[in-house]
């Protein structure tokens, strides 16, 4: 599972970006892993992966976002060589 499908699944589940959760982390004096780990377990209801997914935003948001990017251009690509097959394949039935 790629960073970005961590983040995408975090944002369905509870509605937040991991900016939102950045700012209540700030808000709240949040700053250390422990104590990170704990409130987005125990407040945010999320497991232990998705928790991490976000502690590293939080602790490193231009990490994240450029994960988060590099990860939507590889999706992008995979989706171009999957047309690209299925036109190839469409094209050899005929």
């Amino acid at each position: 599972m790629t960073y970005k499908a961590y983040i995408d699944n975090i944002q369905a589940k509870t509605g937040k970006t991991p900016e939102d959760f950045r700012k209540l982390a700030k808000e709240k004096g949040l700053s250390e892993y422990g104590e990170l780990l704990k409130w987005l377990k125990s407040d945010q209801g999320l497991g232990h992966g998705h928790a991490t997914a976000i502690i590293l935003y939080i602790r490193n948001p231009e990490l994240g976002k450029r994960k988060i990017a590099e990860d939507a251009k590889k999706e992008k690509s995979k989706t171009k060589v999957a047309r690209k097959t299925t036109v190839r394949e469409t094209r050899k039935k005929k």
